[in-house]
């Protein structure tokens, strides 16, 4: 048991110090939500209208509504920038030698995605603050409470992340995965716009937003950002974590590595 947590402590550690010393990836992961809270949310909030809708019992500004979106906005591409990081591992052979190790290698990845997630939970909580300063309602006991569901947010999208780093099989097609992947995630989903919006300009458009778990990442942390419980959503987002964990250790599993 000590050797598992020594493993774990060590992950954890080399991320963290990675994160560390990588300063302008701290910086680049807030500069996209930041310009939509500050900038295109400027725009939006004339032109779209919100009804009052759970969560909210009252009408909020448009700033306030895609918040919880910009947090999974950060936590999305740090975990698509983790999985080009799995690349760079694979192919300069670090992480194979960690995977031929004698420890459990789903244990392994399990500590690749938890010390990911810590990394990705300081930068959603570096948000929330700078949003909470911009003058979004939300308290410090919400920002608390949305931790444990930041941080199994990030573990299903760097399961999800590190399953498609276990397809790929060249670098240059990351940025394909970008494009074809992440973009359609985001924007298919309720992080910018309520549901019913899409629903009253494409049925289509919203039976895919229905399906894609990024929407129900989105709609959980807005329930907690809250202080508000809806067991669908949280029951979907328990689901999609056993998912997409599974995809990660079947993806890795058919990687063959080398003992010696």
């Amino acid at each position: 048991m000590n050797i598992y947590f020594n493993c774990m402590k060590g992950i954890v550690y080399k991320e963290l110090i990675r994160f560390i010393k990588q300063k302008s990836r701290f910086f680049s992961a807030l500069v996209r939500p930041l310009l939509w809270l500050f900038i295109f949310s400027v725009g939006f909030k004339t032109a779209l209208g919100l009804a009052i809708t759970p969560p909210y019992e009252t009408y909020i500004t448009y700033e306030t509504y895609i918040v919880p979106g910009l947090v999974g906005m950060v936590l999305l591409f740090n975990g698509m920038q983790s999985s080009l990081t799995m690349i760079f591992d694979r192919e300069m052979g670090s992480m194979k030698i960690l995977l031929s190790s004698y420890i459990n290698r789903n244990y392994l990845l399990f500590c690749k995605m938890f010390a990911t997630s810590i990394v990705s939970t300081i930068q959603a909580i570096t948000f929330l603050l700078i949003a909470k300063w911009y003058g979004v309602d939300i308290s410090f006991l919400a920002i608390v409470i949305t931790i444990p569901v930041i941080i199994i947010s990030s573990i299903i999208l760097n399961a999800f992340a590190l399953f498609l780093s276990s397809v790929i099989k060249q670098l240059e097609n990351f940025a394909t995965v970008m494009n074809f992947v992440i973009f359609p995630m985001f924007f298919l989903s309720s992080a910018l716009y309520p549901l019913w919006k899409i629903k009253d300009s494409s049925i289509l458009l919203f039976e895919i937003s229905s399906y894609n778990p990024f929407t129900y990442i989105v709609e959980a942390i807005r329930f907690s950002l809250y202080l508000k419980f809806d067991i669908q959503v949280f029951l979907i987002l328990g689901i999609s974590l056993v998912i997409t964990l599974i995809m990660a250790f079947v993806g890795f599993k058919s990687k063959k590595v080398n003992h010696g």
